[in-house]
């Protein structure tokens, strides 16, 4: 547990980010993390956050030290895809009962996990997760992981972050942690040239990393290590070799890009491949570290010519949704990197931004989206599900872009919606990335099937139909009453 509060102390003091830069020692120290509440751990605990940040290391094998709830909790929880091994989609756990609990056995039965997965599977290294259960106890996973380690000869890493630890942002951070003490490094590759470089906190989601890769294979460009998404752990392991790194997401790993410039002197920018500004100035940001550091200065040229012709083709295909999405209000409802890079990319094809959360985002996210939108009125933190319904129910955006979670609201509301995080099934990155984004948005706010739920429902018109009638029948009868009168009032008239 000391050493465990050492490096959540060690997280938390992280002088590459301008909020924490700006408070003072003793500040720095309690970090921004907001207490856990009690009862809503799933999704939001340090373990659920490392999870996230090291499972798309898809030729490991990920092992649960704790009771059979905390790997049901966290299994598969993210679109993230794999080009090769599916290892990373077996789920692992230790499988501790109260008995075992209570008589001490945890640390005995992890070793013997882990060995049964050598010889089952001889995976090239097994990550080991503490839990909430294992930590309380005080199971030493960091000694049954080195004593695992020599017998076996592979290496076997202990990820400590139990959920009790923190927030999930925390586990994202102490998953880094963990690759910095154990992983990178470890390895030395004998294949390394200047065009070498590292994306960090970049997840492969719906494989759109696989929509980036080709235009820097174009350049010349290798990807030693994409952590995590669709990563290989020797290449992980071998990631202190690059010349260059792109930080796609600082909320989840900016200690790890940080430390990796200070120990192996690789420097890093942060950049979004969402959008097609984004995009290239992405590219070419890679290609001027590159330069930096020793690369030919003539791949800023072939840069250059790679984006201009990328450019051309996809604002080709844009033009055919401009007149259809152009004015169309947007509201953007996540956070971290998305919060402005789409805001970015939407505004590019006319889209109006009618708000966006900054819930996950950094101090630099939030600026950037000032710029962007000019007006801080766009901006909120969380927004309550009522206010949520209640702006898409009164018609001020025609679409929300957002998480599964928030799905409902939209539907309630009679508003198309599309899912724009983890979950997603289509891929947003890169120039056809762009292009598919746009396209599922049109898709979205143009099916005919907004037409048919905004009808009145059948026994609306039902009871529309017979209040109808009854009015009509009603007025009917005064005026058969009316007419009688006037009769006998005439009659009356006539006789005298």
């Amino acid at each position: 547990m000391p050493l465990l509060n050492a490096k959540v102390q060690d997280v938390f003091d992280e002088p590459a980010c301008e909020k924490n830069r700006s408070k003072d020692s003793k500040a720095r120290k309690n970090g921004c993390s907001k207490p856990l509440i009690p009862g809503a751990a799933a999704g939001g605990c340090a373990f659920d956050g490392a999870k996230i940040v090291l499972q798309p290391i898809t030729d490991v094998a990920h092992l649960i030290h704790g009771p059979l709830g905390c790997e049901g909790n966290s299994w598969d929880n993210r679109g993230s895809a794999s080009s090769g091994p599916t290892l990373w989609r077996t789920s692992f756990t230790a499988l501790l009962t109260e008995t075992e609990v209570v008589m001490g056995h945890g640390e005995r039965k992890l070793f013997k996990a882990i060995r049964e997965i050598k010889e089952a599977y001889a995976p090239p290294a097994i990550f080991v997760y503490s839990t909430c259960v294992t930590a309380l106890i005080g199971d030493d996973i960091e000694a049954v992981c080195k004593r695992a380690a020599e017998k076996f000869g592979l290496p076997v890493v202990p990820v400590n972050a139990p959920g009790f630890a923190g927030s999930k942002n925390l586990g994202n951070k102490l998953a880094g942690e963990a690759l910095l003490d154990h992983v990178i490094g470890s390895v030395e590759p004998n294949d390394v040239t200047a065009y070498d470089i590292n994306i960090i906190g970049e997840f492969n989601l719906s494989g759109e990393f696989w929509l980036v890769k080709p235009l820097l294979d174009r350049l010349g460009i290798r990807v030693r290590a994409c952590i995590p998404g669709d990563a290989r752990y020797l290449d992980i392991a071998s990631a202190h070799r690059a010349k260059a790194s792109m930080l796609v997401c600082s909320t989840a790993l900016i200690n790890l890009a940080r430390k990796m410039e200070e120990l192996w002197d690789i420097p890093f920018f942060e950049g979004s491949f969402y959008g097609i500004t984004d995009t290239s100035e992405a590219l070419r940001q890679i290609a001027k570290l590159l330069v930096m550091q020793g690369a030919d200065p003539e791949i800023l040229e072939r840069t250059e010519a790679l984006i201009a012709e990328e450019e051309a083709i996809a604002w080709m295909k844009l033009a055919a949704y401009r007149p259809r999405l152009e004015g169309k209000r947007v509201l953007l409802n996540t956070g971290g990197v998305k919060s402005w890079s789409v805001v970015h990319a939407l505004m590019e094809v006319g889209i109006e931004i009618v708000g966006t959360s900054v819930k996950k985002s950094t101090p630099e996210d939030k600026e950037r989206i000032k710029q962007l939108l000019k007006d801080e009125k766009h901006l909120f933190e969380s927004m309550a599900p009522r206010e949520l319904y209640n702006m898409l129910a009164d018609g001020k955006a025609d679409i929300m872009l957002s998480g599964g979670r928030t799905q409902f609201i939209a539907l309630k509301a009679k508003t198309p919606w599309l899912d724009i995080n983890q979950e997603r099934h289509h891929p947003y990155a890169g120039y056809d990335g762009m292009v598919e984004l746009v396209r599922q948005i049109d898709l979205a706010i143009h099916n005919p099937i907004w037409m048919e739920v905004r009808e009145p429902a059948p026994w609306e018109c039902q009871h529309a139909v017979e209040e109808e009638l009854t009015n009509t029948k009603s007025e009917n009868e005064t005026g058969y009453v009316l007419q009688n009168f006037v009769g006998a009032v005439a009659g009356s008239f006539g006789k005298r």
